[in-house]
């Protein structure tokens, strides 16, 4: 079985697909760290993540850069909304995310375009989505619990400008497969959404 799981950055899909992965038990691969790599190599090499040539280049980088902490940060997003744009950079990510899905068994990926291009044939779909505000919220409480010095106005800014990108680029946009179940986490807690997600895996495939 093989489930998709797209939305928006802290919509909470991260912690959905990891749950569905340990409920049903699948593997699972968060796609967008992938990305968070590329723009975090793309910054190690002094490149300009805005640069498809710069970008395409830091598409090489060591597996051992998905397991640095900084990918998680604020910075490391930014830059994986930027880098993300480039055809040549998604071209270049597809074949390993597209390998992963089709794997026996199956797999639970999340992402922006797992259930629209990275594997469309997925047996359920989510796309989990919450409001700027309620996504801000928990991003700035996750930043203080780390202890970073952040802005709850400069995380929502941030978010919304990441949304903007995501929606309107013209290489797979961020939107919602025509067969998703839409899930908004704006007002549920964390095991609420939980349920919710496991359910609606359930209610399509039993």
């Amino acid at each position: 079985m093989i489930i998709a799981v797209d939305g928006p950055t802290a919509s909470g899909k991260g912690t959905i697909a990891k749950a569905l992965a340990r409920h049903f038990g699948l593997p699972h691969l968060d796609t967008g760290l992938l990305y968070r790599a590329v723009g975090r190599q793309c910054f190690l090499d002094g490149g300009n993540p805005d640069d498809p040539v710069a970008a395409l280049a830091a598409c090489a980088f060591s597996e051992g850069l998905l397991t640095d902490p900084e990918l998680r940060s604020e910075a490391s997003g930014g830059l994986a909304s930027r880098v993300s744009v480039h055809p040549a950079v998604r071209r270049a990510l597809y074949e390993r995310q597209h390998a992963f899905a089709a794997q026996p068994g199956g797999a639970v990926l999340d992402g922006r375009d797992i259930g629209t291009v990275i594997a469309p044939e997925a047996d359920v779909k989510l796309f989990v989505t919450a409001s700027v505000e309620a996504r801000a919220q928990r991003r700035f409480l996750e930043m203080q619990a780390q202890g970073r010095d952040v802005s709850l106005d400069d995380i929502a800014a941030d978010l919304a400008a990441r949304d903007e990108r995501d929606r309107n680029r013209k290489d797979a946009p961020l939107v919602a497969a025509d067969d998703a179940v839409l899930l908004d986490t704006s007002d549920l807690g964390r095991e609420e959404a939980v349920a919710a997600a496991i359910a609606a895996v359930v209610a399509r495939k039993g």
